[in-house]
């Protein structure tokens, strides 16, 4: 009897079959969401951390560019109506002034009382009660630590305030001291003074001062001890130094070795050698600049700030001209400011940077830096005559007296030599001749001036990086060429490995050989090594012309790939002839030492670190990346193309130029920038194996210093949140910013490449 339809054999089986797999479906489709959940989710995450190092960048940098804020702050009664000479103790908590009556006094913040006087004239005798006084003019202090001022009777009056802090349990409490007065008299016949300036110094003070009759009169006064007993001996020698012009200031810098003056007409005159015998002063500028109505110098004593009656602001310093013995200091005008509305009529410096204060007739406050020709801040105050201006010692405030008040503004000034020209464009320093790119970010003394300017640490960057792919390309790309297609099989399962295996050396192990070892080689041997670059080339195609013309039945008895030994063999013996030559060639040539023939020749130095050496030593990093990339590329062009290019006749070189070259061109670009982004990233090689110096010089003989390996070296010493450290986040984000363009750009020529050679 026939079976029923349902229970035929064959829908029984299928509708078990499919029973029994339908739990393994649902199990793959399950794997395959979670698969491709857990994929996007990498890639997604993969994405995000790259924009949050980008935006982490870009957090800790904007802080550089932004712009410095006023704010105004505290007012303080004073008990002189319009003091000139104002200090500030670190703290703000105490403000030291000096009125025309001659008399320092020291007034508390927290409720505008004197806490100490004293008055710099000393009393007249007791039998001179009814002659009167001498007039006291006193002087702008601009926040120096030091009052000073100039009686009609021809003496300069000053006293140093110093701030003595102590503990009172929790309590801090702030003291003014005030050091041993010094009264210089300039003038023996006691006639008034005109401008006068005086330095106080542990070594004693000097002072100079215009005379009744025009002239200037210096005064330096010295310290000795007595070997023997301690006691302290003071000697005074006066000076009068030659005036070819008239004199209306002067300003003495705190060193007391250079006078700075400005005559009525704007000219400025420095006299040089106070410290021996002072010769004729130098005079510099024209009368068309217009009379100086203030002079102030900056923190180190090199720049000086010059203010117009026409309202302009200068900065001035001494930089040498001309050459040989001609060679001088000069002053000369380096920048100026935007100009004031009115007159300038008092400065003053920060004591910690190249910061400054100017106020106007008006009452425009301008907070400018001089070194990166930055406007900081400007506004107007309340206060009308301004008598005193200073900056707090710690520069986060500054302070105007005028009409018995004291005036504060808070200032928010965090990066004022940070901008966009002094980081990239050539910046005129103290000392230099001019303009130019400087990294230097430390020194050993307090007045010292950062130089910030990544421009050479970018040259350093691409410099060693096309040293280091003019050695890793060729050999890379050539040596993938090679393998993929020329080598025998058996070769390819050890040479690519082995090649493939040298990316995997630590670079700080090819940094320490290239800099203890292969640079003092390199040195030593240069001569031979530039004669290797022509002939061991020659000799490979001499290898290489040689075994073709070698028998076929001899090469084919020969075990396969023994062409690679007699290449190897011939390129060891031209190397070692190359050596055995080069102390010939440098005997010959350059006269036995080639680092002095360069030098005399050419003015270039050698340094033994140097970009060959980074460029020999980077290049060994690079090429085993640029050879997997490239022999995968070259290895994955289509069989039929290169059969097809056989069929036609073509030769194995005319295919794998014509044919495999060219569609491989896409991969064979990825691995060249995947070797650059590598070079450009690279530290520890450059940090090694280079002077590591920041300059600007393409020349191959010279070291240099990249974007990284600064990174490296200036981190440890950087102060949370100062310039430096923010100015080395700003250099990794122009590494980020150059490998993500180089990438990109790397990706849209691939894409073009591709779509060209795809319809081969």
């Amino acid at each position: 009897m026939a079976a029923p339809l349902d229970d035929a054999p064959g829908d029984g089986a299928t509708a078990r079959r499919r029973a029994l797999l339908a739990p393994s479906a649902r199990r793959r489709r399950i794997v395959d969401r979670v698969a491709g959940v857990a994929v996007t989710a990498g890639g997604l995450a993969v994405i995000a951390s790259i924009l949050a190092i980008l935006v982490f960048l870009v957090v800790e940098v904007m802080p550089l560019m932004s712009a410095s804020h006023a704010a105004p702050g505290r007012r303080v009664p004073l008990p002189s109506e319009s003091p000139r000479g104002l200090v500030l103790d670190p703290d703000r908590t105490h403000a030291a002034t000096l009125g025309d009556d001659g008399v320092v006094r020291v007034t508390r913040f927290a409720d505008g009382a004197v806490a100490k006087e004293l008055a710099l004239l000393p009393a007249p005798p007791a039998d001179a009660a009814a002659a009167p006084a001498p007039a006291f003019r006193a002087l702008p202090s601009a926040g120096e630590p030091v009052l000073a001022g100039v009686s009609e009777d021809g003496r300069i009056a000053a006293v140093s305030v110093e701030w003595r802090v102590s503990f009172e349990g929790d309590v801090r409490r702030v003291e003014p001291v005030f050091g041993p007065p010094s009264l210089l008299e300039l003038d023996p016949a006691r006639r008034p003074l005109g401008a006068a300036t005086v330095r106080l110094g542990e070594g004693g003070a000097a002072a100079a001062a215009v005379l009744a009759d025009g002239q200037v009169a210096l005064l330096r006064e010295s310290e000795t001890a007595s070997f023997l007993t301690g006691a302290k001996t003071r000697t005074q020698e006066r000076v009068l130094l030659p005036t070819p012009i008239g004199v209306d200031r002067l300003l003495l810098d705190h060193a007391r070795r250079i006078l700075y003056g400005a005559g009525p007409d704007g000219r400025l005159l420095v006299w040089t050698g106070l410290d021996g015998t002072p010769g004729a002063p130098e005079i510099a500028g024209s009368e068309a600049d217009g009379a100086v109505s203030a002079l102030e110098l900056l923190i180190g004593d090199r720049s000086l700030v010059v203010g117009r009656e026409s309202g302009g602001l200068e900065i001035w310093f001494r930089v040498a001209r001309g050459e040989g013995e001609e060679r001088a200091y000069r002053l000369d005008r380096v920048r100026e400011f935007p100009a004031h509305a009115a007159p300038i009529r008092l400065l003053a410096p920060s004591q910690r940077n190249r910061t400054f204060l100017a106020v106007d007739e008006q009452g425009g406050l301008g907070l400018y830096y001089s070194t990166s020709a930055r406007v900081l801040w400007t506004g107007r105050t309340d206060a009308r005559a301004v008598s005193a201006l200073a900056f707090s010692p710690k520069g986060e405030a500054a302070a105007l007296a005028s009409a018995g008040q004291l005036s504060e503004y808070e200032l928010d000034n965090p990066h004022p030599e940070a901008s966009l020209g002094a980081l990239f464009g050539p910046v005129w320093y103290e000392g230099y001749d001019g303009p130019d790119y400087v990294w230097q970010s430390s020194s050993g003394t307090d007045d010292f001036e950062p130089k910030l300017s990544l421009t050479p640490l970018l040259v350093g960057t691409l410099k060693g990086t096309f040293y280091s792919l003019l050695l890793a390309i060729p050999l890379g790309v050539l040596g993938a060429m090679y393998t993929s297609q020329f080598m025998h099989p058996r070769l390819q399962r050890v040479v690519k490995p082995t090649v493939e295996l040298m990316a995997s050396l630590p670079s700080v192990v090819l940094g320490f050989l290239a800099g203890l070892w292969l640079a003092p080689i390199v040195e030593d041997r240069f001569p031979a090594i530039v004669l290797m670059l022509f002939a061991l080339p020659l000799a490979s195609l001499v290898a290489g012309g040689g075994w073709s013309l070698l028998p076929r039945a001899v090469r084919v008895r020969l075990v396969p790939g023994s062409e690679i030994a007699w290449l190897a063999l011939c390129l060891v013996a031209t190397a070692a002839l190359c050596l055995w030559a080069g102390d010939g060639l440098e005997r010959a040539v350059f006269g036995g030492s080639f680092p002095s023939w360069l030098f005399a020749r050419t003015g270039l130095g050698y340094d033994q670190r140097n970009a060959v050496v980074v460029g020999i030593a980077m290049g060994f990093a690079v090429i085993p990346i640029i050879f997997a990339i490239s022999e995968d590329a070259f290895s994955n062009v289509p069989r039929s193309l290169t059969a097809g290019s056989l069929a036609l006749g073509a030769t194995r070189w005319q295919t794998v130029v014509r044919v495999v070259l060219p569609t491989a061109s896409p991969g064979i670009f990825s691995g060249v920038m995947v070797g650059f982004g590598r070079a450009v990233g690279e530290t520890m090689i450059v940090l090694m194996a280079t002077g590591n110096t920041p300059i600007m010089d393409w020349s191959p003989f010279n070291g240099f210093r990249t974007l990284s390996a600064n990174i490296a070296v200036e981190i440890p010493e950087a102060p949370h949140g100062g310039t430096l450290y923010r100015t080395l986040f700003l250099a990794a984000l122009l590494l980020f910013l150059l490998t993500f363009a180089v990438n990109t750009v790397a990706e849209l020529v691939r894409q073009r490449l591709r779509q060209r050679y795809s319809r081969l």
